[in-house]
């Protein structure tokens, strides 16, 4: 029960560090481009991130990517311990790349790190997870971002040829309002996709108490069955992270990567949106930050190819490559050096 307890715990605390981590996705353009503070950003982003939790319980129904989260591993083979690791490993990946400004995914941490321990648990053994969901998470790292690069490109095509008559600078203002509409569905896709991730992982645990634990009197049998406390509290940590904001990763999302107009703001969000909620859609778990990443090169690829400063995107894209393999490694190594002691 403690070790079930502190699983939840841990677990609240990555979504709440998911939240300033990934902060810079919703709010970055619209802190580069001025339309509001840094402070006031991450309210307005925080606030989208919470609603988002009615949107999935009375308009969507259901909470189908922590349903395709709670399943990356066979569910017999999931233990507490693998779970702790898991998470553990997660977090350090986690404020290791906030520390250092790099925006990777935190969802393809916390599922490498889940899928690492558990691998590690069984011996190496790479049938205990299941393979045709970590190929569709993990295809994603590449759909995703290419997604919202097409999608923002045509959009900015698309505005371009609209507004082609419009006065700079009356076009300009409007953007700028436009942004705070962006953003928000930004947020809200944002709070869909990385709350679930968390919840598919508690969902993960109590299944886990179920199979293992029958006698603690807490499991459950499927992410239906999950307590609507899980989904209040998953969704409030990475509101209150997003609050917190995450400044490092701010600058080179909005800055770094190109230079962002109103305009090219309110589309790159908009196409970062439109790919979430296709995600969403499909169920499938996906970094916001690859989402966005992509959605503003595609912005900057319209001006000209070398608006986007490619090496900082390279260096981007080898960090996303290296997530799962890396946080999988790090949960490896927690289980095999506290698993025993987790297990007695």
């Amino acid at each position: 029960m403690t070790l079930l307890i502190v699983i939840i715990v841990l677990a609240l605390i990555f979504d709440f560090i998911n939240g300033f981590h990934d902060a810079a996705n919703s709010i970055a353009t619209i802190v580069s481009t001025k339309v509001l503070t840094p402070f006031q950003a991450v309210l307005w982003a925080a606030f989208f991130n919470f609603l988002a939790f009615f949107i999935a319980k009375y308009i969507i129904g259901g909470f189908g990517i922590a349903d395709t989260v709670s399943k990356t591993v066979i569910a017999e083979y999931v233990t507490l311990p693998i779970i702790f690791s898991g998470i553990v490993a997660a977090i350090i990946w986690n404020l290791a790349t906030w520390w250092l400004g790099i925006p990777s995914s935190s969802s393809h941490t916390l599922i490498g790190g889940f899928a690492g321990a558990a691998i590690a648990a069984n011996m190496g053994n790479f049938a205990v997870v299941k393979g045709a969901v970590i190929l569709k998470i993990a295809s994603f790292i590449f759909l995703a971002p290419l997604i919202g690069m097409t999608v923002a490109a045509l959009l900015t095509l698309f505005v371009y040829w609209t507004f082609r008559r419009a006065n700079p600078h009356k076009a300009n203002e409007w953007f700028k309002h436009l942004q705070l509409v962006s953003s928000g569905l930004f947020s809200i896709g944002h709070g869909l996709n990385d709350s679930q991730k968390v919840m598919g992982i508690i969902a993960a645990a109590l299944i886990a108490t179920h199979i293992h634990h029958p006698e603690i009197g807490h499991g459950i049998e499927s992410v239906a069955q999950l307590p609507n406390w899980v989904a209040f509290a998953c969704f409030t940590a990475i509101s209150l992270g997003t609050m917190s904001g995450g400044w490092k990763i701010v600058k080179t999302m909005g800055t770094r990567i190109t230079k962002v107009t109103p305009l090219e703001g309110v589309v790159a969000e908009t196409a970062g949106a439109l790919t979430l909620y296709l995600t969403e859609f499909l169920k499938i778990p996906v970094s916001t930050t690859h989402t966005i990443t992509g959605a503003i090169i595609g912005v900057g690829s319209v001006k000209r190819l070398s608006a986007v400063r490619w090496g900082v995107t390279q260096q981007l894209l080898v960090a996303w490559i290296l997530t799962i393999p890396v946080s999988a490694l790090i949960a490896a190594i927690i289980y095999f050096a506290f698993g025993h002691l987790l297990i007695s």
